[in-house]
């Protein structure tokens, strides 16, 4: 019995991170005009596409750092699951608060404006056990460290949480529309850059020390180059998500995709840190 009622009481320690991870993720994006609007107007489709395709990427979080450590697919499922509830609830809650959510609204509008804000809170709540748990993280059966793979999943959830953040904002494409095509080069490149310094050359806690054996080079094309490839492909797809691509050039993607990618590469390089 004490043993079931340690276990209970774990287990509400974690759901109580989890809430604190959601709002610690999704505030600012709870606190953000374009948000509410997306959540009226976006097209459902890519709307539950969006959700679709988070789970997976939530089941592949909590394999490197969960809500609790894992053993089985489907414990990384059910987490999964939870943090997306835990973060749909945070949500809900505070955009009442905040009287984003009225009695009076479609129950479309109120369904788009809480699942919207349930993917940024859905990261916060998965990751907040290796975040803001207390107890050590190496010990856990489902705490292992990634392979190469693993790495490149790390690199593309990093970049589609903090390009999440940015794409719906006016500024984004204000910034795109403003620079040069020089600039937009140098951009990619500092985007590059930093993301292999964070990992590699400036040994933050965390980062990954580079083998004897392998050259300087191949690590930066295997892992920094591919990272970036990576990054930029997310980007791609958040502007569509956000039907920022809808109606514009080439060009005018091309450029909007670079500077998503910023903020992506830095969140690519913090989630190889992070996790």
């Amino acid at each position: 019995m004490l043993s079931a009622f340690r276990a209970d009481a774990a287990f509400l320690k974690g759901l109580g991170r989890a809430f604190a991870g959601a709002l610690i993720f999704s505030l600012p994006m709870m606190m953000t005009m374009e948000m509410w609007w997306l959540g009226f107007y976006m097209d459902p489709l890519r709307l539950a596409l969006l959700l679709v395709l988070t789970f997976p990427v939530l089941v592949g979080l909590s394999r490197f750092g969960g809500m609790r450590p894992t053993a089985h697919l489907r414990d990384d499922m059910a987490d999964a699951l939870v943090v997306m509830l835990v973060a749909a609830i945070a949500a809900g809650v505070i955009l009442w608060m905040f009287g984003i959510l009225t009695p009076d609204m479609a129950p479309r509008e109120i369904i788009g404006k809480v699942a919207l804000q349930t993917v940024p809170g859905s990261f916060g709540a998965m990751l907040a056990r290796s975040q803001l748990g207390a107890e050590p993280e190496g010990g856990g059966p489902g705490r292992r460290g990634p392979s190469y793979w693993g790495e490149l999943f790390l690199m593309g959830a990093g970049a589609l949480f903090l390009s999440f953040n940015v794409a719906p904002t006016e500024e984004m494409v204000a910034i795109a529309y403003k620079m040069s095509a020089w600039q937009g080069v140098a951009l990619a490149l500092l985007s590059l850059g930093l993301m292999h310094a964070f990992v590699y050359a400036l040994n933050f806690r965390g980062g990954s020390r580079r083998p004897e054996a392998v050259p300087a080079s191949v690590i930066f094309l295997r892992f920094s180059v591919v990272g970036y490839a990576i990054v930029l492909l997310v980007s791609l797809f958040v502007l569509w998500i956000f039907s920022r691509t809808d109606n514009s050039g080439l060009q005018e993607i091309i450029s909007a995709a670079i500077v998503l990618s910023f903020p992506g590469a830095i969140g690519a390089a913090a989630a190889r840190l992070l996790l």
